[in-house]
């Protein structure tokens, strides 16, 4: 089955635009003019990606962003006019997959969207990731430290089952975005920005210091 796409959006034209390219290139979609609808429309349906507009009615696109990500890690892509590094940052600091910026061509919305998704298929070999206490199942896209489950981004999952399968060795940035955002133009700051949110959940979760930084370098993964 195609994968479905939850078009978070208030604007008429802009939310008609991206449905007529999305079912184009053979998406099935559903369209949501507010925040509050959109969270209703990702519960009941289970979107495979979220296209997220930053500034709708009832809840806004950071609202429905942390609570999506308090949820699970259904992937999305922030839509927006608001074109400053900070917002960029704090899209990505809640769990922002992707970020495009108005006005767009709708061409590379769609494209980006396959990115993310074709991105969460993790090319590898099946099988569960051991560190430790933490686990990662590959097939489910799924991060456990023992038996509590970690409510990763897609991007956070990518980066943490890469460095799993050489733990203990130091990753620059620039390896992480070559293999966990290939076709991007993510920079050295926002691999930190994932890493941060990712130690963030792990020490919550009970595992402070499994992802040291090395100074000058980059991070590894300890167990």
């Amino acid at each position: 089955m195609t994968a479905l796409v939850l078009i978070a959006e208030d604007d008429d034209e802009i939310c008609a635009i991206l449905d007529a390219y999305l079912v184009r290139e053979g998406f099935r979609t559903v369209k949501a003019r507010d925040g509050r609808t959109a969270l209703d429309l990702h519960l009941a349906l289970k979107p495979d990606l979220v296209l997220l507009d930053v500034t709708m009615p009832r809840l806004d696109g950071w609202e429905v962003l942390a609570e999506l990500r308090r949820r699970g890690s259904t992937p999305a892509i922030m839509i927006t006019a608001l074109d400053k590094d900070i917002d960029r940052l704090q899209g990505l600091r809640i769990g922002a997959d992707d970020y495009v910026v108005k006005p767009f061509n709708p061409i590379e919305v769609v494209a980006r969207a396959k990115a993310v998704l074709r991105r969460s298929g993790l090319a590898s070999a099946a099988g569960v990731l051991r560190v430790g206490e933490l686990s990662i199942d590959l097939d489910a896209y799924q991060a456990s430290l023992g038996d509590a489950p970690l409510a990763l981004t897609l991007t956070e999952f990518r980066i943490l089952a890469h460095m799993a399968r050489s733990p203990t060795k130091v990753f620059t940035r620039s390896e992480l975005v070559d293999a966990c955002l290939p076709g991007s133009d993510a920079l050295d700051r926002t691999v930190d920005s994932h890493l941060s949110k990712l130690r963030k959940k792990l020490e919550q979760a009970g595992a402070a210091g499994l992802l040291p930084g090395v100074r000058g370098v980059g991070y590894r993964l300890t167990a």
